[in-house]
């Protein structure tokens, strides 16, 4: 059992950690579909990706529930970690966490199993932060929408493989939706809920 004292640190430097982590969130979301670098360092639980841990330091307070999949929750090392520095509280139902934590997207659960907010409140949706093998290599997926002059390429090895068919749902749900975050090592890519997948291929 992991004691408080042996988890892993936060940010060096909480204020400009924070910022810069937050700058590069707001550009991926800006801009759908280009890689962003995390730069800010932080101690992470195994389980975790330095851009999922960044990202939880930089989004997560007090008032955000936070839903983990089975393969973060395998061990209490990451709510112990989430609680000690952000104060999130960690819970069981997904239908009303403001952030959802997949280290196995593979076995993503449905997504009428999250938030997908209101007319009168889309932010209070859930926003799926999803581990992926990268966003380098795999997969070609072309992709239109707000931010995106013509098209964006996006090359990712992402699961579950039937993602963006499943993110469909946004277009007859709007200004209601989930957005997501894809997040290899220190590399984050937003898929925000504006986003449509125009063409996939090799």
């Amino acid at each position: 059992m992991t004691t408080v004292a042996e988890l892993p640190a936060g940010f060096a430097d909480k204020v400009l950690s924070a910022q810069s982590t937050f700058r590069s969130v707001m550009d991926a979301m800006a801009r759908p579909g280009s890689v962003q670098r995390i730069l800010s360092g932080a101690g992470t639980p195994a389980a975790m990706m330095r851009g999922a841990a960044a990202i939880a330091l930089t989004l997560f307070d007090h008032d955000t529930p936070i839903w983990l999949d089975p393969a973060m929750s395998a061990t209490t090392d990451v709510s112990k970690w989430l609680k000690f520095h952000t104060s999130a509280p960690v819970i069981a139902d997904s239908s009303i966490a403001s952030f959802a934590l997949v280290g196995d997207p593979a076995n993503l659960p449905p997504l009428d199993r999250f938030a997908f907010g209101s007319n009168e409140y889309p932010d209070r949706s859930t926003t799926l932060i999803l581990q992926v093998g990268s966003l380098t290599q795999g997969t070609v997926f072309e992709l239109r929408g707000p931010g995106i002059d013509g098209t964006a390429i996006l090359r990712a090895e992402i699961e579950p493989h039937d993602l963006f068919g499943r993110l469909a749902v946004n277009s007859a749900l709007f200004p209601r939706g989930i957005d997501v975050v894809l997040v290899h090592d220190d590399a984050i890519v937003a898929i925000p809920r504006t986003t449509r997948l125009v063409a996939k291929g090799d």
